[in-house]
């Protein structure tokens, strides 16, 4: 079994959706060969949830990874929801984290249950530097480099986020 987690950004733009999910079938199909892909999502929108969707695809099996108790209810959006639900039923395993309200130490604490759990990390980054917020995709890329886990950075070229 090789169990790889994914960091990344939430906010892609339409067109990065499809560049994104090539690069990750690309990256991700030699770890999935003989049903061996474990994937392991918070699955936020965005670059979590194409990852999911990837790992399905593949034949590969998901562990979600949940921050907070009132984490579908408070932070899922609308628009999200019907893929966030279904991608739950999915999952051979879902953790939820004892926290009552998703926030930075929710967050953080779902960031070390993706880099404990993992033997590679992959981050849909951008490169941009932390926001001070923790939780984020660059703090995940930096805890896992510093625990000594393998990162594989995917931002194919033409990527780019929204706003």
């Amino acid at each position: 079994m090789t169990t790889i987690a994914v960091t990344g950004h939430l906010d892609l733009s339409e067109g990065t959706v499809t560049l994104v999910r090539r690069a990750l079938e690309e990256s991700l199909r030699p770890y999935a060969e003989g049903g061996r892909l474990v994937g392991v999502s918070c699955i936020a929108k965005g670059a979590d949830t194409l990852f999911a969707e990837v790992v399905l695809a593949l034949g590969g099996r998901l562990v979600v990874v949940t921050p907070s108790r009132d984490y579908r209810r408070n932070t899922v959006e609308p628009e999200h929801g019907a893929s966030y639900d279904r991608l739950v039923e999915a999952a051979e395993e879902v953790l939820v984290l004892p926290y009552e309200t998703a926030g930075r130490k929710a967050y953080e604490a779902a960031n070390a249950v993706l880099v404990e759990r993992a033997h590679r990390l992959v981050a849909v980054w951008d490169g941009t530097p932390p926001t001070g917020e923790g939780g984020g995709t660059a703090d995940a890329v930096l805890e896992a480099r510093a625990a000594g886990v393998p990162v594989d950075v995917v931002w194919p070229a033409g990527a780019a986020r929204r706003g």
